[in-house]
């Protein structure tokens, strides 16, 4: 059995997920809509495990995260929410979220993710996974994209675009090869070994569009 304690503003669903919860042998040991009466009542109340979504009318179930994680307490958290954008996924997980589900997951599988959670383990929903992939890749991207230089931002988009080294020095006032070393740095940053594996990531990264000439 844990004690779990629920953050949502809909007061019906926290009726709902409690009556779901206690009758799967848990305890609800409290509830709020309001992040920052759930970390006092959490501070006091000490649970096992904190499920929380992460709209809570004009509040974020993030703000409760950041607290949970600041403080370092020992309380677990399962995410449940209607949000299924990739970043909210990932930047739960990267703030310590053990668990996310969608609120369109079955009562079995909620009661299978925190016992899994509370065991010490990891569960992430159905089609919750490659969200997660999709966030972390993402993240990933933006970081190398961000090392790159002015200059290199200008040269990547004219060497996806098929432009030699020759008539990219010659528009830019460089010579060859100081556009060749350019081009191997901006590689390396990226993590690309060839021109192919550049114009696919420069694509998907929406650096150039996929129907430029």
């Amino acid at each position: 059995m844990s004690r779990i304690y629920l953050v949502d503003d809909h007061a019906i669903v926290r009726g709902g997920l409690a009556a779901m919860l206690q009758a799967g042998g848990h305890e609800v040991v409290g509830e709020a809509a309001d992040p920052t009466v759930a970390l006092s009542e959490i501070l006091r109340l000490q649970p096992d495990l904190l499920l929380l979504d992460l709209s809570l009318q004009d509040r974020s179930g993030f703000e409760l995260l950041t607290e949970v994680r600041r403080r370092d307490l020992p309380v677990r958290c399962v995410i449940l929410t209607m949000s299924a954008q990739p970043r909210h996924v990932a930047e739960a997980i990267r703030m310590g979220a053990a668990g996310y589900l969608l609120k369109g997951s079955t009562r079995e599988e909620l009661l299978r993710a925190i016992d899994e959670v509370t065991s010490g383990k990891r569960h992430l929903g159905t089609d919750v996974a490659e969200l997660a992939v999709q966030g972390l890749t993402a993240d990933s991207d933006a970081t190398r994209i961000a090392t790159l230089s002015p200059r290199e931002r200008q040269i990547i988009t004219m060497v996806v675009k098929g432009q030699s080294s020759p008539a990219i020095g010659l528009t830019l006032h460089l010579s060859p090869k100081t556009v060749d070393t350019y081009r191997s740095r901006l590689m390396a940053k990226l993590g690309v070994s060839d021109v192919t594996a550049l114009v696919r990531f420069a694509i998907r990264t929406g650096l150039i569009d996929a129907d430029s000439p």
